[in-house]
């Protein structure tokens, strides 16, 4: 029998390459007592402001709360936005090794305006091109350098332009003569790139648009036909999807587990494909079976989703409620 405590100890001991778009999640939290008679819309009064770590960075976070070493290499802009993004990592004890700034691109800030727990409006500042070639070079050198000092490399892709497709082959190509597992939380841009990956976690939204098909979601049977496609054309070692409020399914040539989702209280899904992809990603590394990696993921993408806003997964609940739930037997 497997001893989470050992494996939540274990996670310690890893260091995660991330690789992918990194944004900064701007919070407006305020109240609203009238609407405006300027236009039929309601007026916030803030009450308080708050920048938080995004995209891959969340990822990067979410790794750190579990133990691990995250090291994120990704692209932003040389603006001030940049500027406050790397000053948050270094708030947050993130390694800034990784990252490339670029006079050619502007950093990725999804503004939220909030009234008690309504979410009002998102309001988006971003660029969605593909890096430039001599971008491309300087993150691959970055990349190159680092991963030889890690146990597992994540791609979490947000469509904003960092991940190329070569950048994609070079890096899973090296990561599989080095031993070393690569995990995908995937777009639908580069969706059919990532070949050759030890593990791809889609959702059901990227199953549909990235395969160009369409089946019944309510049916785990036609879910795992489509799954089943998938695995055999990137030829990846195995697939998790996740699938909402019906949890998650992992397949492999060899064994497919269905694994229901955990009733919870839902506050906010933000962040939650973050959660899920950096657990997956440390039980990976470890090499734990499938079922586990299923489990420990769905149970802690569940858990992140009572929080407002975008959270990193607190370690020790975790371990507290896989226990109860005893998920490893």
């Amino acid at each position: 029998m497997i001893q989470l405590e050992k494996v939540f100890h274990q996670f310690n001991d890893l260091k995660v390459l991330i690789i992918g778009d990194v944004m900064i999640d701007s919070y407006l939290w305020g109240n609203v007592s009238r609407i405006s008679p300027e236009a039929p819309v309601p007026i916030v009064n803030v009450q308080k402001r708050e920048q938080r770590l995004g995209g891959a960075a969340n990822v990067a976070l979410n790794v750190q709360a579990l133990g691990a070493t995250p090291i994120l290499c990704s692209v932003v802009g040389s603006d001030g936005e940049g500027e406050n993004l790397l000053r948050l990592m270094e708030i947050n004890g993130l390694n800034r090794a990784g990252i490339v700034q670029s006079n050619h691109r502007i950093t990725t800030v999804k503004h939220r305006i909030l009234a008690s727990s309504q979410h009002l409006l998102r309001i988006d500042s971003e660029m969605d091109k593909l890096i430039d070639e001599e971008e491309q070079e300087l993150l691959w050198k970055k990349i190159e350098t680092l991963l030889s000092d890690v146990q597992a490399v994540i791609f979490e892709d947000y469509d904003k332009g960092v991940i190329t497709q070569e950048l994609i082959e070079r890096t899973i190509n090296l990561a599989n003569q080095k031993n070393i597992p690569t995990i995908i939380d995937p777009k639908k841009r580069n969706f059919l790139f990532y070949k050759n990956a030890t593990l791809f976690k889609p959702n059901l939204k990227e199953l549909k648009e990235g395969l160009k098909i369409d089946f019944n979601h309510h049916h785990i049977d036609e879910i795992t036909e489509a799954v089943k496609k998938l695995q055999e054309t990137l030829d990846a070692k195995s697939v998790m999807t996740t699938l909402s409020e019906k949890g998650v399914l992992i397949y492999s040539e060899k064994e497919t587990h269905h694994i229901p989702a955990h009733l919870r209280s839902i506050a906010d899904v933000s962040g939650a494909g973050d959660t899920v992809v950096s657990v997956a990603a440390l039980c990976v590394a470890l090499n734990l079976p499938l079922k586990l990696v299923a489990d420990l993921s769905n149970l802690a993408g569940g858990l992140v989703c009572e929080y407002q806003g975008v959270v990193p997964i607190n370690k020790s609940k975790l371990l507290s409620e896989a226990l109860i739930k005893k998920i490893a037997e």
